[in-house]
């Protein structure tokens, strides 16, 4: 495994194997995302009843998009109103959601600031191409206070209860897809984007993601990029400590199952949608999943809370690992390579389009 923030000289990070490895973070993280939105309501949605809808669809194992409604299932909650767009069968391109949005607008800031972007740029972006009412929790805190005239980082800590929430670490990726084999450079840079929003544990989940995205480019397994993500954060963190306990637990031979189940006890409290009880849903997807593109999106998904961004941040890690050759083509050809998208300029984008200027940024840098 390559030493922490130096740029590897592995074949993995240069020549077609980058192309391919960027092309699959891009198809992961869209395909897993559209896997998880149907059961996006984690207080409803739990771990049970997501397998008790896949048992009465007969769709367990879960090798495909999740099915549509099945007969007799009237005693289970309602899945989100999108879920016509992005159930198997139905799916014609990708839905519109904020866990892709803020890869594209991520990619634009690069693209029009470069790497020495600063905090202030991300904001002035959002203002420019994000419509308020596409932003969620602490993104659309910080949204209001920019344009009440505040600036970093008052932007992340006036009136803004979702802090630690999964919001910064969603919007990591482009910064692990741009640095691969430097994970320390990821974090740094993700951390700059997530301040504008979150603190604490908040920005630490960004820079741990962006890291483990940095890291599957070149680790020869994932639990080597797990270990890797690991040491880019405050080891006391509470998201690192969380990390780490599904990592023990795994390696006691313990049952996902059990895993989660002992993890959600002793994360209980927090919000569904914050940052450590989700990093510890995607830690064990990532590990149980064990390089799988398949099993660990679905895996990941079935773990509950934020499953379409818990399932986004999988695929893009296990497609990275994998490449976008490998990734099964029940989760790439229905994308149709586009992308919708509420980022102004970009919907309707192609996938592969946008793998290509990330590609270019990687090069330009590395």
């Amino acid at each position: 495994m390559t030493s922490v923030g130096t740029r590897a000289p592995s074949p993995a990070a240069t020549g077609p194997g980058l192309a391919d490895r960027v092309l699959g973070g891009w198809l992961g993280r869209i395909a897993g995302n559209m896997l998880g939105k149907p059961v996006e309501q984690g207080e409803v949605w739990t771990r049970e009843r997501i397998d008790r809808y896949l048992r009465r669809a007969d769709a367990l194992p879960l090798t495909d998009y999740l099915p549509g409604p099945p007969e007799g299932a009237d005693d289970l909650p309602a899945l989100r109103p999108e879920w016509r767009e992005c159930v198997r069968g139905r799916i014609d391109g990708s839905c519109r959601d904020d866990d892709v949005d803020y890869a594209i607008l991520g990619l634009h800031l690069l693209e029009t600031r470069g790497f020495g972007f600063s905090t202030e740029q991300v904001g002035d972006l959002w203002l420019l191409r994000l419509p308020y009412l596409q932003t969620f929790t602490a993104e659309r805190a910080a949204y209001r206070n920019l344009a009440n005239g505040l600036r970093p980082p008052l932007t992340a800590t006036y009136d803004n209860p979702y802090q630690e929430w999964i919001g910064a670490l969603i919007r990591a990726d482009i910064h692990g897809w741009t640095c691969p084999g430097a994970p320390r450079q990821a974090a740094s840079l993700a951390r700059r984007d997530a301040v504008l929003s979150h603190t604490g544990n908040g920005v630490y989940g960004a820079m741990w993601a962006a890291a483990l995205i940095s890291a599957a480019f070149t680790a020869p397994t994932v639990r080597d990029a797990l270990d890797t993500a690991l040491t880019v954060v405050p080891a006391s963190s509470r998201l690192a400590r969380t990390v780490r306990r599904v990592i023990s637990l795994h390696d006691t031979r313990m049952t996902w199952e059990d895993t989660l189940a002992t993890v959600s006890e002793e994360t209980a409290g927090p919000h569904w949608i914050h940052v450590v009880p989700n990093a510890a849903v995607l830690t064990a997807g990532l590990i149980y999943g064990d390089g799988d593109f398949t099993r660990t999106i679905a895996l990941t998904v079935r773990g509950g809370l934020d499953t379409d961004s818990n399932g986004a941040t999988a695929g893009s890690v296990a497609g990275v690992l994998n490449g976008a050759r490998a990734i099964p083509a029940q989760w790439t050809e229905p994308l149709r390579d586009t992308v919708r998208s509420a980022v102004f300029g970009f919907d309707g984008v192609r996938i592969s389009e946008l793998a290509e200027r990330t590609l270019r940024l990687a090069e330009s840098e590395h």
